[in-house]
Protein backbone atom coordinates (compact mmCIF):
# COMPACT_ATOMS: atom_id res chain seq x y z
CA UNK A 1 0.00 0.00 0.00
CA UNK A 2 1.17 3.35 -0.70
CA UNK A 3 0.37 6.51 -0.30
CA UNK A 4 -0.60 8.61 -3.81
CA UNK A 5 -1.32 12.99 -4.19
CA UNK A 6 -4.53 13.70 -5.13
CA UNK A 7 -3.89 13.95 -8.88
CA UNK A 8 -7.19 12.59 -10.84
CA UNK A 9 -4.89 10.60 -13.93
CA UNK A 10 -5.97 10.39 -17.08
CA UNK A 11 -5.31 6.62 -17.53
CA UNK A 12 -4.45 3.57 -14.96
CA UNK A 13 -0.23 2.69 -14.92
CA UNK A 14 -0.67 -0.47 -16.37
CA UNK A 15 -2.27 -1.88 -19.68
CA UNK A 16 -5.92 -3.58 -19.39
CA UNK A 17 -6.41 -4.22 -23.49
CA UNK A 18 -10.21 -4.64 -24.27
CA UNK A 19 -10.78 -8.27 -25.88
CA UNK A 20 -13.63 -8.07 -27.25
CA UNK A 21 -13.18 -4.23 -28.07
CA UNK A 22 -17.33 -3.67 -28.49
CA UNK A 23 -20.44 -3.96 -26.88
CA UNK A 24 -20.94 -7.95 -25.23
CA UNK A 25 -24.27 -9.38 -24.34
CA UNK A 26 -24.88 -13.26 -23.26
CA UNK A 27 -27.72 -13.86 -21.38
CA UNK A 28 -27.46 -18.08 -20.02
CA UNK A 29 -30.53 -18.71 -18.13
CA UNK A 30 -34.71 -18.02 -19.48
CA UNK A 31 -36.68 -17.35 -16.06
CA UNK A 32 -37.73 -20.57 -16.02
CA UNK A 33 -34.22 -22.19 -16.17
CA UNK A 34 -33.09 -19.77 -12.58
CA UNK A 35 -34.07 -22.74 -10.32
CA UNK A 36 -30.97 -22.97 -8.33
CA UNK A 37 -31.12 -20.69 -4.66
CA UNK A 38 -27.76 -19.09 -5.45
CA UNK A 39 -26.50 -18.79 -9.20
CA UNK A 40 -23.15 -20.31 -10.57
CA UNK A 41 -21.31 -17.76 -12.02
CA UNK A 42 -21.28 -19.70 -15.23
CA UNK A 43 -24.49 -19.13 -15.60
CA UNK A 44 -24.20 -15.34 -15.01
CA UNK A 45 -25.19 -13.11 -17.27
CA UNK A 46 -22.98 -10.68 -19.28
CA UNK A 47 -23.08 -7.74 -20.06
CA UNK A 48 -20.50 -5.30 -20.90
CA UNK A 49 -21.27 -2.34 -22.59
CA UNK A 50 -17.54 -1.39 -23.88
CA UNK A 51 -16.13 -4.52 -24.03
CA UNK A 52 -13.84 -6.86 -21.52
CA UNK A 53 -10.79 -5.46 -20.18
CA UNK A 54 -7.92 -8.25 -19.91
CA UNK A 55 -6.36 -7.66 -16.82
CA UNK A 56 -2.60 -8.78 -15.17
CA UNK A 57 -3.33 -9.42 -11.48
CA UNK A 58 0.75 -8.26 -10.86
CA UNK A 59 0.20 -5.14 -12.70
CA UNK A 60 -3.18 -4.23 -11.45
CA UNK A 61 -3.99 -0.91 -9.19
CA UNK A 62 -6.38 0.61 -7.18
CA UNK A 63 -6.46 4.27 -6.02
CA UNK A 64 -8.36 5.73 -3.60
CA UNK A 65 -8.16 9.38 -3.93
CA UNK A 66 -10.69 13.20 -4.59
CA UNK A 67 -12.01 14.44 -1.33
CA UNK A 68 -9.78 11.95 1.14
CA UNK A 69 -7.01 12.89 3.77
CA UNK A 70 -4.70 10.08 3.17
CA UNK A 71 -5.24 8.88 -0.44
CA UNK A 72 -3.56 5.50 -1.27
CA UNK A 73 -2.94 2.90 -4.16
CA UNK A 74 -3.94 -1.03 -3.64
CA UNK A 75 -2.51 -3.75 -4.93
CA UNK A 76 -4.25 -7.19 -5.29
CA UNK A 77 -2.37 -8.73 -2.48
CA UNK A 78 -2.92 -5.31 -0.30
CA UNK A 79 -6.55 -6.07 -0.33
CA UNK A 80 -6.77 -9.56 -0.08
CA UNK A 81 -4.79 -9.64 2.97
CA UNK A 82 -7.57 -7.06 4.66
CA UNK A 83 -10.12 -8.35 6.85
CA UNK A 84 -12.89 -10.77 4.08
CA UNK A 85 -16.74 -10.42 4.19
CA UNK A 86 -19.15 -12.18 2.08
CA UNK A 87 -22.93 -10.85 1.33
CA UNK A 88 -25.39 -12.59 -0.48
CA UNK A 89 -27.57 -10.67 -3.11
CA UNK A 90 -29.67 -10.61 -5.96
CA UNK A 91 -27.93 -9.32 -9.26
CA UNK A 92 -30.05 -7.74 -11.60
CA UNK A 93 -29.94 -6.23 -14.88
CA UNK A 94 -31.52 -3.04 -15.96
CA UNK A 95 -32.41 -3.44 -19.00
CA UNK A 96 -32.03 -0.80 -21.69
CA UNK A 97 -30.53 2.51 -20.22
CA UNK A 98 -32.96 4.61 -22.24
CA UNK A 99 -35.70 2.48 -22.12
CA UNK A 100 -37.66 2.44 -18.08
CA UNK A 101 -40.84 1.12 -19.87
CA UNK A 102 -38.92 -2.17 -20.73
CA UNK A 103 -38.37 -5.23 -18.08
CA UNK A 104 -36.23 -7.60 -18.88
CA UNK A 105 -36.35 -9.99 -15.78
CA UNK A 106 -32.53 -10.66 -15.99
CA UNK A 107 -31.62 -11.88 -12.93
CA UNK A 108 -29.50 -13.84 -10.44
CA UNK A 109 -28.40 -14.28 -6.55
CA UNK A 110 -25.14 -14.50 -6.03
CA UNK A 111 -22.33 -14.70 -2.49
CA UNK A 112 -20.20 -12.35 -3.14
CA UNK A 113 -16.90 -11.79 -1.04
CA UNK A 114 -14.54 -9.13 -0.68
CA UNK A 115 -13.81 -5.95 1.23
CA UNK A 116 -15.87 -4.01 3.29
CA UNK A 117 -15.72 -0.78 1.39
CA UNK A 118 -16.75 1.52 4.43
CA UNK A 119 -14.32 -0.03 6.51
CA UNK A 120 -11.53 0.58 3.75
CA UNK A 121 -12.62 4.32 3.32
CA UNK A 122 -12.31 5.06 6.95
CA UNK A 123 -8.57 4.30 6.90
CA UNK A 124 -8.70 7.19 3.96
CA UNK A 125 -10.11 9.53 6.50
CA UNK A 126 -13.13 10.96 4.14
CA UNK A 127 -13.50 14.80 4.13
CA UNK A 128 -16.66 15.89 5.49
CA UNK A 129 -17.96 17.58 2.30
CA UNK A 130 -17.39 14.05 0.60
CA UNK A 131 -21.12 13.14 -0.87
CA UNK A 132 -20.76 10.61 -3.38
CA UNK A 133 -18.48 7.69 -4.47
CA UNK A 134 -17.17 7.56 -7.89
CA UNK A 135 -16.21 4.06 -9.10
CA UNK A 136 -14.10 3.75 -12.37
CA UNK A 137 -13.94 0.45 -14.35
CA UNK A 138 -11.29 0.00 -17.21
CA UNK A 139 -13.42 -0.34 -20.28
CA UNK A 140 -13.96 2.38 -22.20
CA UNK A 141 -15.19 3.54 -25.76
CA UNK A 142 -18.10 3.95 -27.80
CA UNK A 143 -22.00 3.04 -26.90
CA UNK A 144 -25.91 4.42 -27.38
CA UNK A 145 -24.48 7.33 -29.16
CA UNK A 146 -22.20 7.92 -26.67
CA UNK A 147 -18.17 7.98 -25.91
CA UNK A 148 -16.97 7.44 -22.53
CA UNK A 149 -13.22 7.98 -21.78
CA UNK A 150 -14.12 5.13 -18.35
CA UNK A 151 -16.56 3.89 -17.26
CA UNK A 152 -17.57 5.72 -14.75
CA UNK A 153 -20.93 5.49 -12.44
CA UNK A 154 -21.19 6.86 -8.53
CA UNK A 155 -23.04 5.82 -5.35
CA UNK A 156 -23.67 8.10 -2.62
CA UNK A 157 -22.00 7.79 0.17
CA UNK A 158 -24.71 7.56 2.39
CA UNK A 159 -25.42 3.57 1.09
CA UNK A 160 -22.02 2.98 2.66
CA UNK A 161 -23.55 3.64 5.88
CA UNK A 162 -26.33 1.28 5.33
CA UNK A 163 -23.51 -1.82 5.09
CA UNK A 164 -22.60 -4.78 2.96
CA UNK A 165 -20.92 -2.46 -0.29
CA UNK A 166 -17.79 -4.71 -1.03
CA UNK A 167 -14.74 -4.59 -2.84
CA UNK A 168 -15.49 -8.19 -4.47
CA UNK A 169 -12.96 -10.62 -5.71
CA UNK A 170 -14.89 -13.59 -5.90
CA UNK A 171 -17.84 -14.96 -6.46
CA UNK A 172 -19.46 -18.04 -5.17
CA UNK A 173 -16.11 -18.58 -3.45
CA UNK A 174 -14.73 -18.56 -7.43
CA UNK A 175 -12.18 -15.74 -8.27
CA UNK A 176 -14.21 -13.08 -11.03
CA UNK A 177 -13.99 -13.85 -13.84
CA UNK A 178 -12.62 -11.68 -16.44
CA UNK A 179 -16.10 -11.16 -18.10
CA UNK A 180 -17.55 -10.63 -14.70
CA UNK A 181 -14.97 -8.00 -13.57
CA UNK A 182 -11.75 -9.26 -12.54
CA UNK A 183 -10.09 -8.67 -10.71
CA UNK A 184 -12.20 -6.77 -8.90
CA UNK A 185 -15.63 -4.99 -8.90
CA UNK A 186 -17.87 -2.89 -6.73
CA UNK A 187 -20.99 -4.74 -5.34
CA UNK A 188 -23.23 -2.31 -4.09
CA UNK A 189 -26.18 -4.77 -2.90
CA UNK A 190 -29.78 -3.50 -3.95
CA UNK A 191 -28.96 -1.64 -6.83
CA UNK A 192 -29.03 -2.91 -10.37
CA UNK A 193 -26.03 -4.09 -11.57
CA UNK A 194 -24.90 -1.03 -14.03
CA UNK A 195 -23.65 0.49 -10.75
CA UNK A 196 -21.80 -2.77 -9.76
CA UNK A 197 -18.68 -1.15 -11.38
CA UNK A 198 -16.50 -4.22 -12.90
CA UNK A 199 -13.04 -4.13 -13.31
CA UNK A 200 -12.57 -1.16 -11.11
CA UNK A 201 -8.82 0.71 -11.21
CA UNK A 202 -9.84 3.81 -9.28
CA UNK A 203 -12.40 4.77 -6.70
CA UNK A 204 -12.37 8.43 -6.17
CA UNK A 205 -14.45 10.85 -3.31
CA UNK A 206 -16.41 14.08 -4.44
CA UNK A 207 -18.61 16.38 -3.21
CA UNK A 208 -21.13 16.17 -6.45
CA UNK A 209 -22.51 13.32 -8.99
CA UNK A 210 -20.08 11.86 -11.57
CA UNK A 211 -20.40 13.59 -15.41
CA UNK A 212 -19.46 10.95 -17.62
CA UNK A 213 -21.90 9.68 -19.36
CA UNK A 214 -23.18 6.42 -17.79
CA UNK A 215 -24.68 9.22 -15.10
CA UNK A 216 -25.55 12.08 -16.75
CA UNK A 217 -27.36 10.90 -20.46
CA UNK A 218 -27.44 7.01 -19.51
CA UNK A 219 -29.26 5.19 -16.66
CA UNK A 220 -31.65 8.35 -15.68
CA UNK A 221 -35.21 7.54 -15.44
CA UNK A 222 -37.95 10.28 -16.01
CA UNK A 223 -39.26 10.93 -12.39
CA UNK A 224 -42.51 13.08 -12.66
CA UNK A 225 -42.99 13.69 -9.25
CA UNK A 226 -39.62 15.82 -8.97
CA UNK A 227 -40.19 17.08 -12.15
CA UNK A 228 -36.82 15.83 -13.59
CA UNK A 229 -35.15 12.46 -13.40
CA UNK A 230 -33.95 9.85 -11.24
CA UNK A 231 -30.48 7.72 -11.31
CA UNK A 232 -31.40 4.27 -11.55
CA UNK A 233 -29.83 3.42 -8.75
CA UNK A 234 -31.52 1.20 -6.20
CA UNK A 235 -33.85 -1.94 -7.33
CA UNK A 236 -38.01 -1.56 -7.03
CA UNK A 237 -40.10 -4.44 -6.33
CA UNK A 238 -40.06 -7.87 -8.57
CA UNK A 239 -40.90 -10.99 -8.74
CA UNK A 240 -39.79 -14.02 -11.11
CA UNK A 241 -41.77 -16.88 -11.65
CA UNK A 242 -39.57 -19.89 -12.25
CA UNK A 243 -42.39 -22.86 -12.73
CA UNK A 244 -44.18 -23.90 -14.20
CA UNK A 245 -42.31 -23.00 -17.62
CA UNK A 246 -44.55 -21.99 -20.97
CA UNK A 247 -46.66 -24.25 -22.46
CA UNK A 248 -48.67 -27.61 -21.84
CA UNK A 249 -49.34 -28.91 -18.75
CA UNK A 250 -51.13 -31.77 -16.70
CA UNK A 251 -54.51 -31.19 -15.06
CA UNK A 252 -52.88 -31.20 -11.53
CA UNK A 253 -51.91 -29.57 -8.85
CA UNK A 254 -49.51 -27.14 -9.63
CA UNK A 255 -47.41 -25.45 -7.40
CA UNK A 256 -46.72 -21.80 -8.83
CA UNK A 257 -43.29 -20.37 -7.50
CA UNK A 258 -40.62 -18.05 -8.18
CA UNK A 259 -38.05 -15.49 -7.07
CA UNK A 260 -38.83 -11.71 -5.48
CA UNK A 261 -36.43 -9.47 -4.64
CA UNK A 262 -36.15 -5.66 -4.04
CA UNK A 263 -33.69 -2.96 -2.47
CA UNK A 264 -35.77 -3.40 0.81
CA UNK A 265 -37.23 -6.74 2.00
CA UNK A 266 -40.23 -7.99 -0.23
CA UNK A 267 -43.40 -8.45 2.31
CA UNK A 268 -46.19 -10.12 -0.05
CA UNK A 269 -46.07 -11.66 -3.38
CA UNK A 270 -49.61 -11.94 -5.04
CA UNK A 271 -50.03 -14.71 -7.85
CA UNK A 272 -53.13 -14.48 -10.24
CA UNK A 273 -54.05 -16.97 -12.91
CA UNK A 274 -56.17 -14.74 -14.89
CA UNK A 275 -53.66 -12.11 -16.28
CA UNK A 276 -54.05 -10.41 -13.25
CA UNK A 277 -58.01 -10.03 -13.05
CA UNK A 278 -57.85 -11.43 -9.27
CA UNK A 279 -54.76 -12.29 -6.95
CA UNK A 280 -54.12 -14.59 -4.26
CA UNK A 281 -51.37 -14.13 -1.37
CA UNK A 282 -48.48 -16.45 -1.87
CA UNK A 283 -46.22 -18.07 0.48
CA UNK A 284 -42.47 -15.96 0.51
CA UNK A 285 -39.51 -16.89 2.64
CA UNK A 286 -37.67 -14.54 4.77
CA UNK A 287 -35.05 -13.01 3.09
CA UNK A 288 -30.87 -13.61 3.84
CA UNK A 289 -29.13 -10.31 3.83
CA UNK A 290 -30.01 -8.69 -0.23
CA UNK A 291 -31.17 -12.20 -1.63
CA UNK A 292 -33.47 -12.80 -3.37
CA UNK A 293 -36.91 -14.41 -1.86
CA UNK A 294 -38.17 -17.64 -2.89
CA UNK A 295 -42.17 -17.36 -2.98
CA UNK A 296 -45.00 -20.38 -4.00
CA UNK A 297 -48.58 -20.57 -4.47
CA UNK A 298 -50.86 -24.08 -5.03
CA UNK A 299 -52.78 -23.66 -7.42
CA UNK A 300 -55.42 -25.99 -8.97
CA UNK A 301 -56.69 -25.79 -12.67
CA UNK A 302 -60.65 -25.80 -12.61
CA UNK A 303 -60.64 -27.61 -16.11
CA UNK A 304 -58.85 -27.35 -19.36
CA UNK A 305 -57.42 -24.06 -21.65
CA UNK A 306 -55.21 -21.33 -21.50
CA UNK A 307 -54.26 -19.05 -18.55
CA UNK A 308 -51.80 -16.55 -17.83
CA UNK A 309 -50.32 -16.38 -14.39
CA UNK A 310 -48.39 -13.32 -13.18
CA UNK A 311 -46.75 -12.75 -9.66
CA UNK A 312 -46.19 -8.85 -8.28
CA UNK A 313 -44.17 -8.28 -5.59
CA UNK A 314 -44.80 -5.39 -2.76
CA UNK A 315 -41.70 -4.17 -0.65
CA UNK A 316 -41.27 -3.50 2.93
CA UNK A 317 -41.49 0.43 2.20
CA UNK A 318 -45.14 -0.03 0.71
CA UNK A 319 -43.96 -0.22 -3.22
CA UNK A 320 -46.22 -2.79 -5.36
CA UNK A 321 -45.13 -3.94 -8.43
CA UNK A 322 -46.73 -2.46 -11.69
CA UNK A 323 -48.50 -4.23 -14.43
CA UNK A 324 -46.75 -2.51 -17.48
CA UNK A 325 -44.38 0.20 -18.61
CA UNK A 326 -41.65 0.02 -16.31
CA UNK A 327 -37.95 -1.92 -15.38
CA UNK A 328 -39.77 -3.76 -13.02
CA UNK A 329 -43.48 -4.50 -14.81
CA UNK A 330 -44.95 -7.90 -14.06
CA UNK A 331 -43.25 -11.16 -15.15
CA UNK A 332 -46.45 -13.20 -16.79
CA UNK A 333 -45.96 -17.07 -17.88
CA UNK A 334 -48.94 -18.88 -20.43
CA UNK A 335 -49.70 -22.38 -19.72
CA UNK A 336 -51.87 -24.45 -21.47
CA UNK A 337 -54.06 -27.04 -19.14
CA UNK A 338 -55.09 -30.11 -21.07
Amino acid sequence: MTVESRHRPSAPPFAAPLDPARYTRRIILEPHQAIEAVTPQRDLFVLAHLGIPRVEALDWRLEIAGLVERPVTLTLDDIRRLPARRVESFHQCAGAPRRPDLAVHRVANVVWSGVDLADLLRTCSVHADARFLWAYGLDHGDYDGVSAKWYVKDVPLTRLGEGGVLLAYAVNGEPLAPEHGFPLRLIVPGYYGTNTVKWLWRLELAAGRATGPFTTVLYNDPDPAAGGTRPVWEAPPEALIVAPAPGPLAAAAIEVWGWAWAAAEIVQVEVSVDGGQSWSTARVERRRQWSWQRFAFDWRPAGAGSFTLAARATDSRGAVQPMGKARNSVHTVKVVIE
